[in-house]
């Protein structure tokens, strides 16, 4: 339901057997296992609090004598089912499952999930009841969160409703909470219940409405695509496009296509093409100073036809302003993590120059890296983070006790930033880990300089934002030609014997070149930016 519904018709198009795909996510399968054991925490925990009534039908049982388990649970009228599969409702072509179904008082079930992702935000207003008394009558206004905004939630419990009332097993609408669904969050410490006919899509309409909407709709494009009829969803970039893996398929029509999305994305495009502007050419052609001939947000109209310009010139990059605002230092520090999806960092690669000239006592220059080969998450991980802190510490300390000024920089400070709080928050009290304060400090320090910002500010970017896109243009290249985020995560399963092999090492020193490159690349990134080379990028005003 949340899927493009290029991807929908892909899926379901026998035509598109062999059309190019992209390599499976290799942290995909780390994030499904996760999961698992997050769902399985979370019952065990509500089985031994929850008592009398708690009936669990067993993960390890095939689909039909899951179902038939189900089914005689909700027959005994069981206030709790765990674990719940449904009966496939084959008229509709729905199946599923819930992580517990919950029986009303006045009879009838609603569906509950358990998710790995946060489900709240602080704030107010969010219904609530303690995780361990799933109960939606109990619920009341949390006045520390509100709900955040997840709309694959919502319409999952949407597809259980409609499941449970096919099947004869949901709580009449009549009832206070007969449309109600719960969800319980990464925290796991409380349930959020959701009115599923409260209006929280455009237009006021309710979760339902919206539910059946796109049920219909996603079942019309798969039937098209199934039955050789006109296809009902055509390419358009979209963020979703980065992971699916239909994207080379899709990004090759797009570019044949000189397609406006590869410029623009998602609705605007679409409202771009409803005006006649269907292509990067025809966007390209526009007057920038002239009216828009539709309102797209972001980026100022002219920006847009400039990105088009350089896009049609195969330029990656051009120059808002003449010279682009790089803050240098005596001593500089290019710092890369490399994490497992959602599992841990276990490697903080730094790169350490000091162009203001060395001093007696200072750290040597080069690049060093501070790694765990225990699989993450480990408690390993604390070590080698405290390594990293107090050597960062010490370059930063060296540096202030000689009067000199020091940066440090990354490409894209969300991941670092993330890991370093989260780092000191799991090892809090362990050797060498800092205070989170100390974290946060360093995170707020002006001397802290995020890459991905400058690009974003100082230039426009036709090809893409991403490191691997903008170092080349600096003249960097990696050593690597497989180089790659995605790549990383299949080598890191390889060097520590993730899927029970014996660990390779030379996946080892391919990860610790993959980091050195990256660290190498921001450092020529940024020394690019500020040397005279920079003027032969050409200015958007030129275009």
């Amino acid at each position: 339901m949340t899927r493009c519904r290029r991807r929908v018709h892909l899926d379901h198009d026998p035509g598109a057997v062999g059309s190019p795909r992209a390599l499976p996510d290799p942290s995909l399968e780390q994030r499904r296992d996760d999961a698992v054991a997050h769902r399985e925490r979370v019952g065990v925990l509500l089985a031994a609090t929850v008592g009398a009534g708690w009936v669990t039908v067993p993960a390890a049982l095939p689909g039909p004598e899951r179902v038939a388990a189900t089914a005689r649970a909700v027959a005994d009228g069981a206030p709790f089912v765990w674990g719940a599969t449904l009966p496939p409702d084959a008229q509709a072509g729905r199946r599923g499952g819930a992580e517990l179904l919950v029986r009303l008082p006045g009879g009838g079930y609603i569906p509950v999930i358990v998710v790995r992702h946060r489900i709240t935000d602080p704030g107010s207003g969010a219904l609530t009841t303690p995780l361990t008394q799933p109960r939606p009558g109990r619920a009341a206004a949390d006045p520390a969160r509100k709900v955040r905004s997840q709309p694959r939630d919502l319409l999952r419990l949407a597809h259980l409703n409609r499941m449970l009332h096919a099947a004869g097993w949901a709580a009449s609408p009549e009832l206070r909470h007969g449309d109600h669904g719960g969800v319980i969050g990464l925290d796991a410490d409380v349930v959020v219940w959701h009115d599923l006919r409260a209006g929280h899509w455009p237009g006021a309409r309710s979760t339902l409405a919206e539910y059946d909407a796109r049920f219909a709709d996603r079942v019309a494009v798969a039937t098209a695509a199934a039955t050789g009829a006109p296809a009902l969803a055509e390419p358009s970039r979209i963020t979703e496009c980065r992971r699916c893996p239909w994207w080379p398929t899709c990004e090759a029509v797009l570019e044949r296509a000189e397609d406006v999305s590869l410029v623009v994305r998602g609705e605007f495009a679409g409202a771009l093409r409803e005006v006649g502007v269907g292509t990067v050419e025809a966007l390209a052609a526009l007057d920038p100073a002239a009216e828009p001939p539709v309102e797209v947000p972001g980026l100022p109209f002219a920006d847009l036809v400039a990105l088009a310009r350089a896009r049609r010139r195969g330029l990656t990059v051009v120059r808002r302003v003449p010279r682009v605002p790089v803050p240098r230092a005596d001593v500089e520090v290019d710092i890369d993590m490399e994490s497992f999806g959602e599992a841990g960092s276990y490697m903080w690669g730094v790169l350490l120059r000091h162009p203001g000239g060395r001093r007696p006592g200072d750290e040597p220059d080069g690049y060093r890296a501070f790694v765990t080969w225990d699989p993450v998450p480990t408690e390993d991980e604390a070590r080698s983070f405290a390594e990293f802190w107090s050597w960062l510490s010490r370059v930063r300390a060296q540096a202030a006790s000689t009067g000199r000024s020091f940066a440090a920089y990354c490409y894209n400070e969300q991941a670092e930033n993330r890991w370093l709080l989260s780092s000191a928050s799991r090892f809090a009290g362990l050797p060498g880990i800092p205070p989170i304060a100390e974290v946060e400090q360093f995170i707020a320090h002006p001397g802290w300089i995020d890459l991905f910002a400058v690009v974003s500010e100082w230039f426009l970017c036709a090809q893409g934002k991403g490191l691997k896109r903008i170092a080349p243009v600096a003249g960097f290249s990696w050593r690597d030609p497989e180089a790659g985020g995605e790549n990383s995560m299949r080598w890191y399963r390889d060097a520590v014997g993730m899927d029970g092999g014996t660990p390779d090492l030379q996946q080892r020193e391919r990860l610790l070149a993959y980091n050195a490159d990256d660290v190498a690349a921001t450092r020529v990134l940024r020394e690019w930016m500020t040397s005279p080379a920079i003027e032969q990028v050409p200015l958007a005003g030129e275009l």
